[in-house]
């Protein structure tokens, strides 16, 4: 392998490895028995805070690092004017993905899988669109192929995801109220 593709695959890797376990984190943050109950919304405004304090500092820094100037307007407008597009689709995805994962009781076994496979997908979908117009253009029928894959992945991926023994039944003497699955229980897929 080229040593210069090295660093974008250890940066997808890394992405691959936040992405994949943001899921997970966003069902433990779900109200409990134990808490009072809460919205999907209430997580939310703090992933609205995690993008704001490390994408706004940290590109900064980056910014800084790097040498670029601070200048968003003229020539420069189409990275705020993308970037600002980019970001709401972001966080469009994680509104989506709270409210998937929140109604769905935590099971990110299920969500996660059909978020990434669906994603890799749209991608591939969005680019063919954008270029298509290219008359040099060349689409392997593989890509089709490979979408059927990601499908078929996505289910399987989905079914067998390991998770936790499903909760256990109310015995008569604790009360009707005590059937409940603790977080890390809940990440079964629905049969």
């Amino acid at each position: 392998m080229k040593s210069s593709l090295m660093i974008p695959i250890l940066f997808a890797v890394g992405t691959a490895l936040c992405w994949g376990t943001y899921g997970p984190a966003l069902g433990n943050a779900r109200s409990t028995p134990d808490t009072p109950p809460w919205s999907p919304f209430k997580p939310y405004v703090f992933i609205g805070v995690a993008y704001l304090v490390i994408a706004i500092i940290g590109g900064l820094i980056a910014m800084k690092i790097k040498g670029d100037s601070f200048d968003f307007g003229g020539a420069y407008s189409p990275a705020r004017d993308w970037g600002f597009i980019a970001g709401s689709l972001g966080a469009a995805g994680a509104f989506f993905l709270t409210n998937a994962v929140i109604s769905s009781k935590g099971n990110t076994a299920l969500v996660m899988p059909i978020v990434f496979g669906g994603a890799v997908t749209v991608n591939a979908i969005v680019s063919y669109l954008k270029l298509r117009s290219n008359p040099n253009l060349e689409v392997s029928s593989m890509l089709w192929v490979g979408m059927a894959l990601v499908f078929v992945g996505v289910v399987f991926v989905a079914k067998n995801t390991p998770h936790g023994a499903p909760a256990k039944k109310a015995t008569a003497g604790a009360g009707a109220d005590a059937t409940t699955t603790p977080p890390a229980e809940a990440d079964s897929p629905s049969e």
